[in-house]
Formats: C-alpha cells, structure tokens, sequence
C-alpha cells in the first residue's frame, strides 16, 4: 500500500501521522522528512520510482511518500498514477494556496504555471508576458532572476518571491525587476509575476485563463477582410506560451487578434498615427500588446525570438530577416500575384516550405428589390511557410 502525504507546515492530521507510524519506509525530500522525527527508514525523493520498483520486490510493509502541499497540484500523484500505482493521498494545503495568501492576493483569476526546467522558460515568460496574473511553481533555471531577466524591459511586472513557504525561514519579497536579477534568493518556492495596472477580472465562473472569445476574425473594419484574418490566424495558431510578431502592424487587427486568443505579442509599425491606431484598438478591446515603433528589419534585433510571425508589410528584407529567427509558422500578405513566386523562393533558401493562397471573399449585399448580388472583394495573396525539417 502506498499512502501519499502532503505536508504545509503546519500539524499533520491524525490519518497522516498515523499512516508514518505504520509505515515500513518512508520517501521524500530531505528538507521537509528531517522535520517529521520519523522512526521509519527514510529514502530522499531523487530517485522515488527505482526505490518503489524496489521495495514491491524485495521489502515489506506500507510506503509512505511525503510531498509539500497538495500532491495531486503538479505533484507526485501524477507520476505515480503513469507508473501504474494507485496510492492514497492525503493532501495539504498547496504551495500556491499559501503564496497568495501570505501576499493577501486572491488567485481565481491567476495563470498557475509548472515548468519541469529551463527548456520552458521561454513559454513561461510568454504566459507571463500575457497574463496579468502568474503563479510560477519555481523549478531548477526558472525562478525570479531568469523570469525578471527575460521580462525587462519591455514587459513591467511586479514579483512577490515565496521563500520557504511553511517553513522556520518564511519570506515574501515584494520585488522590481532589476532587483530581482541580483538578489540571491534562498530557495524560493512560487513567484507571483503580476501586471502593477492590473485591476481584477470581473467574477466568473472559470478559474485561471479565461475562455477564448465569443468569436475570431473581428467584424469588418480594418484593412485586412475578416475572411483573409480568419485564415492567417488559422495558419499562425496563436496560443497560450507563444510569443507572436506583427510586423508592419498597420492598425493592429491580427495583433489584438492573437493576444485575444491567449499569445504575448509584438507589434512592429514605424508609422506614428497606426501606433495610435493600435493602442486604440489593444484599449478597446483589453488585451496585452507590446508595440514597438520602428522600422523592420533592424526594430526586429532586440525582440525576443517569436514563436509565429505575421508580415503584414514590408519587402522581401523583412520576411528574410523573421525567418532567420526560426519561428515555427510564417506568415505574409503579398500585394500582388507576380511578387509570390519570388517570396517563396526567399523563404526555400532559408529553410522554409512556403505555398502560396489566393483568398477572394465575396459579400452578399441587399437589392432595392429585395434580392441580393454578391460584391466581390479584392483578391489577397497569403503566404504560409513552415520549417523544412522542424526542431
């Protein structure tokens, strides 16, 4: 039998303290199974499935894994459950729980995020970069310095750092950005990355991030046909963790469009009056948008690599320079069918396969009579391409 134990901090119950008693071998991290004055032999937590393989086979007696907080939260009971075990779980309270109300937050409108390591600190500082809200369960490369250093400047966030949540040593640091890269930390636990102008979501009914919108591809308006955005969107796939560029943003449809639909994003646009035109449009419709105002390519340089990028402007320059950042999904409005074929040879030399659309929507409009004629849109030419041999 394997019993799976939560502690906080705090008394264990008397279920708990009763299963310890009971058990033939008890497995957990060092920190948190030194606190019990457990009489059971005890093995650390580094190599949990090898030691449960090997007591099934050769010891005897009920097991015991000891784990902080909520073990079914992004905890243990997972990996047991995929190991084929079936354990008991007697629960604590969670280490996210007691980070926001040790910072006297509420949380049903925070993004909870779990990295298993560095290879995701890149999503993760995406989530952050969207969301106004994050709680980060901190892992090995991804913590407070590696989030603050990926943040700044361009994404100001707040960071409440949780150290030794439960513990003798208990502390949460209210901390900016540049402080945070320097600070040495002692075994943080969470980190609360939140948006200083965030005011609360309205109460609902779903905790963390909320739904997607009622709708995509906006109504009409804009210079690009909600039909045209409804594929480029399609083609983009813009998702909760992916960073997407908008370069020559115009008034920033697919921009919004994508942050609606959960991505951290980039708008790129040199022209004065469409930056106007985009921070109207990111107000109205309450999203997130970083905008930089310059010219591509060189304004491209000091943005973070994108995950998915839409050129709504510029020449074929511009479509070299994003697709030698590598981003899994390119896509490009081309103003005229004779321009296509070069663009796609551009994209082949990088690496990419590309294939050309030519998308015509045609509207049905109202008669006097009362019948309809259908009005015909100009034709637009979208390019997709996508890595040749992907990662």
């Amino acid at each position: 039998m394997i019993t799976v134990v939560g502690w906080d901090g705090s008394e264990l119950s008397a279920g708990a303290i009763d299963r310890l008693r009971e058990a033939a071998l008890v497995v957990g991290p060092d920190a948190v199974v030194g606190r019990l004055r457990l009489t059971a032999a005890t093995v650390t937590d580094e190599t949990l499935l090898d030691t449960l393989d090997d007591h099934a086979e050769h010891g005897e007696g009920p097991v015991v894994v000891v784990a902080e907080g909520d073990p079914g939260f992004f905890g243990v009971v997972r990996a047991l459950r995929d190991h084929g075990l079936h354990p008991e779980v007697l629960p604590a309270t969670s280490l996210v729980t007691r980070a926001f109300a040790c910072a006297g937050l509420n949380w049903e409108d925070a993004l909870v995020v779990a990295p298993s390591g560095p290879h995701q600190l890149r999503r993760v500082v995406n989530a952050c970069r969207a969301h106004p809200k994050v709680a980060l369960l901190v892992a090995p490369g991804v913590g407070p310095a590696e989030i603050a250093r990926e943040l700044a400047p361009t994404t100001p966030r707040t960071l409440l750092v949780c150290e030794d949540l439960g513990g003798p040593d208990q502390r949460v640091t209210h901390s900016r950005m540049g402080e945070a890269t320097t600070r040495p930390w002692k075994d943080p636990d969470v980190v609360l990355v939140v948006d200083p102008l965030h005011k609360g979501a309205p109460p609902g009914w779903v905790a963390g991030a909320q739904p997607g919108p009622a709708e995509w591809a906006l109504p009409a308006g804009g210079r690009i046909p909600p039909e045209v955005r409804a594929y480029i969107l399609a083609k983009l796939g813009p998702r909760l963790g992916d960073l997407v560029w908008d370069v020559g943003s115009g008034t920033g449809e697919i921009a919004v469009e994508c942050a609606r639909l959960g991505a951290a994003v980039v708008a790129v646009e040199r022209d004065e009056p469409s930056c106007a035109r985009i921070r109207a449009a990111v107000l109205a419709h309450g999203v997130k948008v970083a905008l930089t105002r310059g010219q591509a390519p060189p304004a491209l340089e000091p943005l973070p690599d994108p995950d998915a990028v839409f050129v709504g402007g510029g020449g074929p320059d511009v479509i070299v320079a994003c697709a030698a950042r590598g981003p899994r999904s390119l896509v490009c409005v081309v103003k005229t069918l004779e321009r296509v074929p070069a663009v796609l040879e551009r994209l082949r030399e990088h690496g990419y396969r590309a294939e050309g659309t030519q998308i015509l929507a045609s509207r049905l409009t109202p008669r006097p009579d009362g019948s309809h004629a259908l009005a015909a849109s100009d034709p637009v030419f979208v390019v997709h391409a996508v890595p040749a041999h992907p990662a």
